[in-house]
Formats: C-alpha cells, sequence, structure tokens
C-alpha cells in the first residue's frame, strides 16, 4: 500500500506496480522453465537488463520476486542460495551502464557484451558460495569451474544473442508505463 509524507507526497509502492512486479518476476521463474531444456541458456539477462533501465532501483523487486519463486519451486537448497547476489551484479552492472550516455548501437553492443560476460562468469561467481557450502580448497574450486566451463560458455552465448532485445523490451515497458500514467491518473 502507498503511504503518504507529510507533504502528502505518496512513498513506497503503489498497487499497480506491486502488481506488476509480482507479475514480471513470475514471468522472469516461467521463462526460466520453458527454456529449462537447453542447459544455461534463459532470458533472464534481457529481464533483469531491460527491467533495471526501466525502474532502476525498484527492479530489484521483480528480480527477487524471481529469486523467491524459484527457491519456493525448486526448493530452497544449498544451490539457490548464491541467487541471492549472483542477479544482482548483473542489476549493478547495469545500472552503471545506464549512466553512460551511448548512442543506441553501441549501448546494445556493451548491454550485450555485459550480459554475455555475465554469463560467462556464473560459474566464477558461484564457486566461492560452492567453496563455503562444501567445504573445498581452492584447488577443488578451481576444478569446480572448469568443469562447468562449457556451461558458463552456453550461457554466455544465449545472454549475449538474447540481450539484443534488452533496449526493445526497455522502450516497450516505457511506452507501457506512459500509457498507464494516462488511463490511471
Amino acid at each position: 500500500m502507498r503511504s503518504y509524507t507529510q507533504q502528502n507526497r505518496p512513498t513506497g509502492l503503489s498497487v499497480w506496480e506491486l502488481s506488476v512486479f509480482a507479475m514480471l518476476g513470475t514471468m522472469m521463474c516461467l521463462s526460466r522453465f520453458l527454456t529449462a531444456v537447453i542447459p544455461g541458456v534463459h532470458f533472464l539477462a534481457l529481464f533483469i537488463a531491460a527491467l533495471t533501465l526501466t525502474y532502476r532501483a525498484k527492479a530489484l523487486i521483480p528480480l527477487y520476486v524471481y529469486v523467491m519463486t524459484e527457491g519456493i519451486l525448486c526448493g530452497f537448497a544449498m544451490w539457490w542460495l548464491p541467487y541471492l547476489y549472483i542477479w544482482a551484479v548483473l542489476w549493478g552492472v547495469v545500472m552503471l551502464i545506464s549512466r553512460l550516455k551511448l548512442p543506441r548501437g553501441v549501448l546494445i553492443a556493451v548491454f550485450m557484451i555485459a550480459c554475455g560476460l555475465h554469463g560467462l562468469s556464473f560459474g566464477i561467481m558461484y564457486a566461492p558460495a560452492q567453496a563455503l557450502m562444501y567445504g573445498l580448497n581452492f584447488k577443488q574450486m578451481t576444478a569446480w569451474i572448469i568443469a562447468g566451463l562449457p556451461f558458463d560458455i552456453a550461457h554466455a552465448i544465449g545472454d549475449f544473442c538474447v540481450a539484443a532485445l534488452v533496449l526493445p523490451l526497455h522502450e516497450l515497458l516505457k511506452k507501457l508505463e506512459k500509457s498507464r500514467s494516462k488511463i490511471f491518473s
């Protein structure tokens, strides 16, 4: 529910935002399950980048709706814990990239590279948690990273390709937000 400050300006989230963010987080989870047959390939990087461009800090809400939904549906096991920080890394990178004043074509390429690198580094970001949870030493953790490299490469290629749609999805979301504000104002 939306609360109000003493100047009678709204604070917090509106019912509309709560509904949209719940729907977007659910769409992220659904997209993950629909592409589960292709190891490492999904639309999460696309959603995270586009939602971050559109909603800025509030993009963390659908991101963590996704993370929590994934935990509820698949179990809050040890594998899930790194999800609490891995996706936020991409959110932070997109927040930084969005400050750059780059031409559209260059910006698309930068998002593709950033999403691809996030996919490639997924195993590296996951490894410290794996090492702590399972008592791996540095050599074992490195072996774990190397063993997962084929999946990280597939992840990087998939994220790189779908990131070409970040700006078009962001522009669509902006149009929908503008039309919503006209309808509900």
